[in-house]
């Protein structure tokens, strides 16, 4: 805070029905940075668009809150950073948020690599206060650390630890509807490298993430991860890649009724998959052969 120039930042928070927890994250970002907040409501069922309209009454024009009619899961982030002035948008959930020294970080850094639109932040996680394992993945990315980047190169990222540059998460399309939520970074990532843009690990940024108690199942979120997974690489990916994705997903079907639910639900977004579909740029598709084979 007390920085010489107005922040060029916006955080985004996508939410829902967790108003307690979505409180205690703006209450946080309020006291601790001086960067506008956005949250986006995705259709909450509690008291969170009240919770978050006291916080803005107090907060002197800083937050300014979304309201969604319907839950578009992660595409509501779209809502956010569309809604947002700043050339930079840093994401939240409702249970995670920024060091202090973030935005600024990420400002100089955006300012100093005109070819990056986006930064993925290593990620501490609460209560143990360890290191995300995922932060680790980033940190060792077979793509190497380009002399050009200010970090590894990379095709993944978690959205509650990533800042983007506004232009190109626009330019991308942001988050696609087909997918919803869980595993929806991938599709983003490689739809940005394939208009030209970097994505980088940069270890100095830090997200802290403090998992909500209030959350589905961890047999329904893989089953979701995975389903978008297959989603994903039918929208960009060759036949092989395909078939092996599929393959893995229908012999999960057996493993549990949430598998089998989300092999239906693949198979429902099919016909929207089809139509989307379009090949990535051979040097993408080459980056993402290059993890897949370590």
């Amino acid at each position: 805070m007390g920085r010489p120039n107005p922040p060029r930042t916006t955080f985004v928070i996508a939410s829902r029905d967790r108003a307690g927890e979505l409180a205690s994250v703006v209450t946080r970002l309020l006291d601790t940075t001086d960067c506008p907040i956005i949250v986006v409501d995705n259709d909450s069922r509690d008291d969170s668009v009240a919770t978050v309209n006291r916080l803005a009454v107090r907060a002197a024009g800083r937050v300014r809150q979304v309201e969604l009619d319907s839950n578009l899961g992660a595409v509501g982030r779209n809502a956010g950073v569309a809604a947002a002035t700043t050339p930079y948008v840093a994401f939240c959930d409702d249970d995670s948020w920024w060091q202090p020294d973030a935005p600024a970080i990420a400002e100089q850094t955006f300012d100093a690599h005109p070819g990056v639109g986006l930064l993925a932040a290593r990620t501490i996680v609460l209560p143990r206060d360890e290191e995300d394992d995922f932060s680790r993945m980033l940190a060792d990315s077979p793509l190497g650390h380009p002399p050009h980047l200010p970090g590894p190169a990379i095709l993944g990222f978690m959205s509650c630890a990533a800042i983007v540059r506004k232009t190109a998460f626009e330019q991308a399309g942001g988050f696609c509807d087909i997918l919803h939520f869980r595993g929806e970074e991938m599709l983003l990532a490689v739809d940005m490298a394939a208009l030209g843009w970097d994505l980088c690990y940069v270890p100095a940024l830090v997200a802290m993430h403090q998992p909500s108690q209030v959350r589905a199942t961890t047999a329904a979120q893989a089953a979701r991860v995975l389903r978008n997974d297959v989603l994903t690489t039918w929208l960009r990916r060759p036949a092989r890649h395909c078939l092996r994705a599929t393959g893995t997903l229908l012999t999960a079907t057996l493993r549990d009724a949430e598998h089998a639910r989300a092999a239906g639900e693949a198979v429902t977004r099919l016909p929207a998959v089809l139509r989307r579909r379009r090949r990535l740029p051979d040097r993408v598709e080459r980056a993402l052969e290059a993890l897949e084979a370590v």
